[in-house]
């Protein structure tokens, strides 16, 4: 199929709505599946105008935002269920989304996706200068830019279903950075794909951040659940971390009132370069699981241990950089650099699985890779400001 062109602003192209059903062959499991890929445009409260493209593949149903950075608002396979129960109500505009605001959090209002890009000029903590003046706002402006354009592409020959988006960050005089995301499953497969190219687009050097916010709530992250995550290091990101460290990877009980905590890893790596991380249900009999290659240094792991109300929700973060304020990163050589024209790829791999036997034999491999971690017992200098 030649791709379907749904949004280039360049040659004033606009889809408006979208709704294309199909059998599409999947010949390495041998069988034919059900497929509808579908777009609609958002009315009414915050959500006014943001498209949403819903890709099922047959099994497995991805949700994404292209007005929001091609966020993944939620994913769905069986009864699995990827998302988190955001008290903002989304998925919100970025017209009403106060990135400037002198608090430096305005970012938080628009945060409810399941898969949401930190970036692209900073991803961390915010920071202002020595008048008090806000420099850089939480997390950055990567998930609050539209797309500029989006396409389909389905080919019939292998059942792969691509979705690609192009989001600019550019500021006249400073800086010119594309992300080109592409999603990728094939049919009726429980696993897909999130590869992003980030390119520096103008004649001058230019320096970025990059961390992804992959946010799961209940009621598949509920109380009992664990991460599981192979590691060379890790440390406490603060006193309140330090303080829930012998629970480190136990997803907590709902504590209205508590402070978040977050944990900084410097991941290990299997013997093909990657870092298979997994995040397991109470039961132990379901899983979500993503791999990461060596361009990404660090990994975080977040949790949020409200009620459910407010945001009960944990975080699994691969990144080029902790999300520190950009002065302390810059500090510790931990900023990208792109010359002119120059690419960077970089790519997740997700899996649901579905049974005790799989989930087990998963979780030994990924204990295998590095059973004696480090575990500091409290913020590391060079890792915490």
């Amino acid at each position: 199929m030649k791709p379907c062109i749904l949004t280039d602003t360049v040659n004033g192209i606009y889809t408006e709505s979208f709704d294309k059903t199909a059998q599409l062959a999947n010949h390495q499991l041998k069988k034919t599946f059900p497929i509808r890929i579908t777009k609609r445009t958002l009315h009414g409260g915050t959500s006014e105008g943001v498209d949403e493209i819903t890709i099922d593949n047959g099994t497995l149903s991805l949700s994404v935002l292209p007005t929001r950075g091609m966020g993944i608002r939620r994913v769905t396979c069986g009864d699995v269920e990827l998302k988190w129960n955001s008290p903002i109500f989304g998925p919100v505009h970025p017209s009403f989304v106060p990135l400037s605001d002198a608090g430096g959090l305005g970012w938080l209002e628009g945060f409810d996706e399941w898969l949401v890009r930190c970036g692209l000029e900073n991803n961390g903590s915010p920071e202002w200068d020595k008048n008090g003046k806000l420099v850089y706002g939480l997390h950055g402006r990567l998930a609050n830019l539209p797309a500029r354009y989006v396409s389909l592409s389905i080919d019939e020959a292998t059942g792969r279903i691509t979705l690609t988006g192009k989001v600019v960050e550019s500021k006249l005089f400073f800086k010119k950075l594309e992300l080109t995301s592409e999603l990728i499953t094939f049919a009726g497969s429980p696993d897909f794909i999130v590869r992003d190219t980030i390119t520096n687009l103008s004649a001058e050097q230019g320096e970025y951040q990059f961390l992804y916010h992959i946010n799961t709530g209940q009621p598949f992250a509920a109380p009992g659940g664990r991460v599981v995550v192979p590691f060379k290091r890790m440390a406490p990101r603060t006193s309140s971390a330090v303080e829930n460290l012998p629970q480190w990877d136990t997803l907590c009980p709902e504590t209205p009132g508590s402070t978040e905590v977050v944990f900084f890893f410097e991941p290990a790596y299997n013997r093909y370069g990657r870092c298979p991380v997994m995040l397991v249900n109470r039961k132990g009999d379901r899983a979500l699981t993503l791999s990461f290659g060596k361009e990404f240094p660090y990994f975080s792991f977040w949790k949020s241990r409200l009620a459910d109300a407010d945001g009960y929700v944990c975080g699994l973060e691969p990144s080029i950089n902790l999300p520190n304020n950009k002065s302390f990163e810059k500090k510790h050589g931990r900023v990208g650099s792109l010359v002119p024209g120059e690419s960077r790829i970089y790519e997740l791999y997700f899996g649901i699985l579905q049974d005790k036997g799989s989930i087990q034999k998963n979780e030994l491999d990924i204990r295998s890779i590095s059973p004696g971690g480090k575990i500091e017992p409290k913020p590391v200098k060079d890792w915490t400001p």
